[in-house]
């Protein structure tokens, strides 16, 4: 779990009543854990998971190519949704009041997905199934610890929320390559997403300063 996990709760909770949201989080994340564990003796009793089944694509590449296209679709919809203002729509009409079980499918779905070479490396890292457990667990506590602050910071500030999904779309893309047998360094991926956040970082540090500045100037 990392901040792929992070930046996908964020997105998909927000469209819940914010009563629900922790709420949210915790559930998903604890059966997005529970998933993964299940996961990964599926892996260790199943070895035919890597092995080609329909072409040369094997289990574990359709869920990459499932999953990379489902994250690009969510994401460049929940832009459009925010740049059109369509999030405010459905929160004044009530269409978003019952989607709890929905978003909680989701997160756990995407999990899965971001989660697959992660457990295959484990395997192949140790034998001992306790030390995995124990990782996940772990990187759980983690990731439930920040998905609150980390989430609602991104939510306050919409410039924020689309620099995440932007960076959700370059995962998605990442994802279906590497359904495709096309490995993408994940140094390619996080440095520009980094230095990305930096710049965006620094800009809304300059406007809270010239906000400021504007204050003092007209008391």
């Amino acid at each position: 779990m990392g901040v792929d996990n992070v930046l996908v709760i964020a997105i998909f909770v927000e469209r819940l009543e914010e009563s629900q949201r922790n709420r949210a989080r915790i559930i998903g994340l604890s059966i997005a854990m529970l998933a993964r564990i299940a996961m990964l003796f599926v892996i260790i009793t199943l070895a035919s998971l890597t092995e080609p089944v329909i072409l040369n694509f094997s289990v574990r590449d359709l869920i990459l190519l499932a999953g990379g296209l489902f994250l690009l679709w969510k994401a460049v919809t929940e832009i459009h949704h925010t740049v059109e203002l369509k999030e405010e729509e459905e929160s004044k009409s009530g269409v978003a009041s019952n989607k709890f079980k929905h978003i909680i499918t989701q997160i756990v779905l995407l999990d899965i997905v971001f989660s697959i070479d992660s457990v295959i490396t484990a395997v192949g890292l140790t034998q001992k199934i306790w030390v995995i457990i124990v990782a996940v667990i772990l990187s759980f506590a983690v990731i439930l610890f920040f998905a609150r602050p980390i989430g609602e910071y991104i939510m306050k500030h919409p410039t924020l929320k689309i620099l995440a999904l932007s960076f959700l779309i370059t995962i998605g893309i990442t994802i279906f390559m590497e359904g495709l047998h096309q490995h993408v360094p994940k140094a390619y991926i996080y440095l520009p997403m980094g230095f990305a956040l930096l710049v965006e970082v620094l800009q809304m540090r300059y406007t809270h300063k010239k906000e400021l500045q504007r204050k003092s100037e007209s008391a």
